[in-house]
């Protein structure tokens, strides 16, 4: 279990937690927590403003993957950013 430290930015403590024993990531599992903790956010809503991952150049899903720390962007291809996007 993570130190109350590190989880200092978690909104909403036991979504969170729920999230995590049901296997989400930690980042995934954060950014749920914390939008439903957010009054002005809807996570359960679905959004469908953004285009397609496949719609996004190389140099964007790279920048949204360096976003999110994703190990081995550097590397990836266009093809395995969206991948690794869809399943942080």
């Amino acid at each position: 279990m993570a130190s109350s430290n590190q989880r200092a930015s978690i909104k909403d403590n036991d979504t969170y937690e729920a999230l995590r024993d049901d296997g989400a990531s930690k980042q995934k599992a954060a950014r749920i927590a914390n939008a439903q903790a957010n009054d002005s956010q809807h996570p359960s809503v679905k959004g469908g403003k953004a285009p397609a991952y496949e719609q996004w150049s190389k140099d964007a899903l790279y920048q949204r993957a360096q976003e999110l720390d994703i190990e081995g962007r550097s590397e990836m291809a266009k093809d395995e950013l969206i991948d690794v996007l869809r399943h942080s």
